[in-house]
C-alpha cells in the first residue's frame, strides 16, 4: 500500500508540474505530436496501401496454380523470347489434368478464358468495354464470384452449352436501369444470353486490375460460340488451368510437384527437357507486393524517427530545466523522508506522461484523416498503429527524462534547499 500510495504521489506531482506550466507543457508535446504523427501516419498509409493493392489483387484467388504460357514475373529481366513459341493451354489439357490429379490435393480443376472490349446490348441500351469469360464449373472455387442476385451455373447449362450469363453490377445496371435484370436477356457477338445471376458491386479499385462490376461470365461451351481458342503464338483467346488447393497442404507442394509430373506427361517432355508450361501461384505476387510495402514501410519509419527524435530532446530540455527550477522543492521532499525511487518516478512519469499526451493528439491526427472521404484508397487506422504510436511514446519518454530524473533523486538534500 504504501508503495501504491507513492506511486499515486508521484503521479499526482506530475501532473501538477504540468497543469503549472501549460505553455511551456504543450510547447513541448508539440515536438512528440509530430513525431508520432509523421511515423503513425505512414504507417497507416502504408497499411491501407497495401490492403487495397491485395483487394484489387484479390481476383487471382489464393491458394490457387495457374498453367500458363507465359510466367509471372517481378522484376528483373524477362526473357520472353523462350516462352513465345510455348503452345497455351487446351482444353484437352485440362480434361487429363481433372482424370491424373489425386483428389487428396485439389478442390477442383477449372479452365477458363476471356476477350476484352466487348460490346452488350439490351433494346435501346448498350455497355461498351465489357470483358466476356468463358469459363467451366469449378471456376468459382478458384476465383470468387458474389452473386448478389440470382445464381450460379449448372452443370447441364455447362455441358449443353447454354447461353446463360452473369454479369456484374455495371452491365446490370445500364442494361435494366429501371429493374432487375435477372432473367432479362442481352446480346453480343450474334449471340443471344439469359442473364442468370447478378454480382454485387466492388465499386473503383486503387489499381486498374479487372473488376467484376465490368465482367460477364458464361459457360465456356458458349464462350467458344463466339470466340476461337488461341493453341500457339497466334490470335485467339488464351486459355488458362487453375487448380484449388486444399488446406491439408498449405505450402501446396505437393500439388506443385503432381500438377508438374502430369503436365510433363500429358505433353509428353523428355526428362531434360525444359517445362513448356509455367505455373504461376498468387503466393508469388503476395510475396512481391509484401517486399515492396516492407521497405516502403522502413523508409517511412527512419523518416518519421527524425521527427520524433526533434521531439525527445525537447522533451529532455524540458526536464532538465523542470528538476532545476523544483530543485528547493526537491530538497524539501527528501528531507521530509522522500525516497529516491519516488523522486525519480515524480519526473520519469512527467516525461512519461508528457510523451503520451502528444502521442495521443498525433494519434488522433491521424484518425482525423481517416475520416476524409477516399473512393480509391480509403485510409484505416488498424490498433496495432495505436499500440506503436503510445508504445513509441512511452519510450521516448523514458529516455528523455531518465537522465533528468535520475540527477533529481541523486541530489543532496541540503545543498537542493539552500539552491535558488
Amino acid at each position: 500500500m504504501k508503495t501504491l500510495r507513492l506511486t499515486f504521489e508521484s503521479f499526482r506531482f506530475a501532473w501538477q508540474a504540468l497543469r503549472a506550466n501549460l505553455l511551456r507543457t504543450v510547447l513541448s508535446l508539440l515536438g512528440v505530436t509530430v513525431g508520432i504523427f509523421a511515423i503513425i501516419a505512414v504507417f497507416a498509409v502504408v497499411d491501407s496501401l497495401e490492403a487495397n493493392v491485395r483487394q484489387s489483387m484479390s481476383f487471382v484467388g489464393d491458394k490457387v496454380i495457374y498453367v500458363q504460357k507465359w510466367p509471372w514475373s517481378f522484376g528483373g529481366d524477362y526473357p520472353w523470347w523462350k516462352y513465345f513459341n510455348r503452345p497455351n493451354p487446351s482444353i484437352q489439357e485440362f480434361r487429363e489434368l481433372q482424370r491424373m490429379l489425386s483428389p487428396e490435393n485439389n478442390r477442383g480443376v477449372a479452365v477458363f478464358a476471356a476477350r476484352g472490349g466487348n460490346t452488350l446490348k439490351a433494346g435501346n441500351n448498350s455497355v461498351e468495354s465489357i470483358a466476356v469469360q468463358g469459363v467451366t464449373i469449378d471456376y468459382r472455387l478458384i476465383s470468387d464470384v458474389p452473386v448478389q442476385e440470382g445464381r450460379y451455373f449448372t452443370a447441364q447449362e455447362m455441358d449443353a452449352a447454354r447461353n446463360v450469363a452473369i454479369v456484374g453490377y455495371e452491365i446490370a445496371h445500364n442494361l435494366y436501369p429501371n429493374g432487375s435484370a435477372l432473367g432479362q436477356e442481352f446480346r453480343t457477338h450474334g449471340q443471344k444470353f439469359n442473364i442468370i445471376g447478378v454480382m454485387q458491386k466492388e465499386g473503383k479499385k486503387l489499381l486498374d486490375t479487372p473488376s467484376n462490376d465490368t465482367n460477364c461470365l458464361v459457360p465456356l461451351s458458349a464462350f467458344t460460340k463466339m470466340f476461337a481458342l488461341s493453341t500457339g503464338s497466334g490470335g485467339g483467346a488464351q486459355a488458362t488451368i487453375g487448380i484449388k488447393g486444399v488446406d491439408s497442404d498449405p505450402g501446396m507442394l505437393n500439388l506443385e510437384s503432381e500438377v508438374q509430373g502430369a503436365m510433363r506427361t500429358i505433353r509428353g517432355l523428355k526428362p531434360r527437357e525444359e517445362d513448356s508450361f509455367a505455373l504461376n501461384r498468387p503466393e508469388m505476387l503476395a510475396n512481391a507486393i509484401s517486399q515492396l510495402f516492407s521497405i516502403i514501410g522502413i523508409a517511412g519509419a527512419v523518416i518519421g524517427s527524425f521527427a520524433i527524435l526533434v521531439g525527445g530532446f525537447g522533451i529532455a530540455n524540458i526536464m532538465f530545466v523542470s528538476v532545476k527550477e523544483r530543485t528547493n522543492i526537491i530538497g524539501i521532499q527528501k528531507s521530509l523522508g522522500a525516497k529516491n525511487y519516488f523522486i525519480l518516478f515524480q519526473f520519469l512519469f512527467e516525461a512519461v506522461f508528457l510523451c503520451l499526451l502528444g502521442g495521443g493528439a498525433g494519434i488522433f491526427l491521424v484518425y482525423l484523416i481517416t475520416l476524409i472521404p477516399q473512393d480509391a484508397m480509403p485510409i484505416f487506422l488498424s490498433a496495432g498503429n495505436i499500440a506503436l504510436g503510445l508504445t513509441v511514446s512511452v519510450v521516448i519518454g523514458v529516455l528523455a527524462g531518465i537522465i533528468p530524473a535520475v540527477m533529481a533523486a541523486n541530489l543532496d538534500p541540503v545543498i537542493a534547499i539552500r539552491s535558488k
